[in-house]
């Protein structure tokens, strides 16, 4: 994958063939870079005329490629064949860098005033989840809150002290979506300091089930299963299922504040736009902030792997047709910097989304041929599918991936019969598709 390093050259300064530059944060598409900032790991970059890069969009057409020497947190290199003197580097296109520390506890600035914080999971092949802590004046909000386990707690704390804040300073969180590694951390700080949360108002009907003492986890899931063929999953499932939870002990209580799509939340002389995204869950939001370009995705877009479909208590109609609509409805936002929920922060928000339709877009054409070849439900498509990057079979993921994968599977089915590409019927309780 490559970033797009334009070295933008004042012409009118004195005459050079050579220049020496030193930079800090590697901004992303189209932020300006000055000296001396930090810069978390070492990367080679390519020049403008590097495969993929479309070299229009710079600004300059003065570009050559700079090498961050390992070890050494700075980008230093010597720049030939270019007239004047650097006056600034620009970060112009391309995808990701990949970043196998981007866990590493600690507040690592974005830009000026907002930081991501990486969290640790329970036992969650997820590695970690972001928490965004954006500094607005006196104000201290927090997108996103990490799950209500001590290790998490203790990091955000640590993350917040090196920000010169504490807990009790955080004035509000704006929580993308209900499930627990986003949303529980912030009902737990909120019991103890009264601080404000706010989360999607099309997560009330799942806050419904969760609130509820005699709602069994999973349950809704483990009917879906059955539905898909997938009783043998189910059965699985349902033998390691928990009793019905306390409520309170797992940190599930309504927010304060409903928000809803196209409200706005003033956060100091920054403003964050609600954007209502159901797919991940019906009432997933992101934050768009027009003032630096920031998109805080929560998990609807992800810069490495695909958003689970539909995770939740009380499942949509065509939670893929939801999805698709929610990245169309962000496609059509101006880009910005992609701040996720997990993962790298990375450079596109548009580049990403076109990869998430594309990837789609295959996934239906493959659960459509795998009908063809005989296989009528989502259990028996999702056999002759393969799971995560490394095309595992199906039975080689853990029980709840494979509920993940087959209830995407019946996800993708549902769209496909929607758009008259299959046909469905139901016999003895199980979902046929042809």
């Amino acid at each position: 994958m490559h970033r797009c390093v334009c070295l933008v050259f004042n012409a009118t300064a004195r005459s050079s063939t050579s220049a020496v530059i030193s930079v800090t944060t590697l901004r992303p598409a189209g932020a300006a870079i000055g000296s001396g900032s930090q810069l978390p790991r070492s990367v080679t970059f390519c020049t403008c005329a590097a495969p993929g890069v479309d070299s229009r969009s710079c600004r300059s057409p003065t570009a050559i490629a700079v090498t961050l020497h390992p070890g050494s947190h700075r980008l230093s290199d010597t720049v030939h064949g270019g007239v004047g003197d650097v006056e600034e580097v620009l970060v112009v296109a391309g995808s990701a860098v990949p970043d196998e520390d981007w866990t590493a506890p600690g507040a690592h600035e974005v830009t000026a005033g907002v930081y991501r914080i990486p969290l640790p999971l329970p036992n969650d092949g997820l590695r970690a989840v972001n928490v965004y802590a954006i500094l607005a004046g006196e104000d201290l909000v927090l997108v996103d809150s990490g799950w209500a386990i001590t290790e998490a707690r203790a990091q955000l704390e640590a993350g917040l002290k090196s920000l010169g804040a504490a807990l009790v300073d955080v004035s509000g969180f704006l929580v993308t979506h209900m499930h627990r590694d986003h949303y529980s951390q912030a009902v737990h700080v909120r019991r103890e300091f009264g601080t404000a949360v706010s989360l999607g108002v099309g997560e009330r009907a799942a806050l419904d089930q969760l609130t509820d003492p005699a709602h069994r986890p999973l349950s809704s899931h483990l009917s879906a299963l059955r539905q898909c063929g997938g009783a043998s999953v189910a059965d699985a499932l349902a033998a390691q299922s928990p009793e019905p939870h306390d409520p309170h002990a797992s940190g599930w209580e309504y927010p304060d504040t409903w928000l809803r799509d196209g409200d706005s939340v003033p956060c100091g002389a920054r403003r964050l736009d609600v954007v209502g995204t159901p797919g991940h869950t019906q009432g997933h939001v992101v934050f768009h902030e027009s003032q630096d370009g920031l998109l805080f995705a929560g998990d609807h877009v992800l810069p490495t792997i695909t958003p689970s479909i539909a995770v939740e208590p009380v499942l949509a109609e065509n939670p893929l047709a939801d999805f698709l609509a929610s990245l169309a409805k962000v496609r059509q936002l101006p880009d910005a910097v992609l701040l996720p929920a997990h993962g790298p922060v990375a450079p596109s928000v548009h580049a990403r989304v076109d990869e998430l339709t594309e990837h789609h877009g295959r996934r239906l054409d493959q659960t459509a041929a795998a009908v063809a070849l005989g296989a009528h439900t989502a259990f028996e498509v999702a056999l002759i599918l393969r799971w995560t990057r490394r095309g595992r079979r199906l039975d080689e993921l853990d029980l709840f991936n494979q509920m993940l994968a087959i209830t995407e599977t019946e996800a993708h089915l549902v769209l496909l019969a929607a758009q008259g590409r299959l046909s469905r019927s139901e016999r003895d309780g199980i979902r046929h598709y042809k």
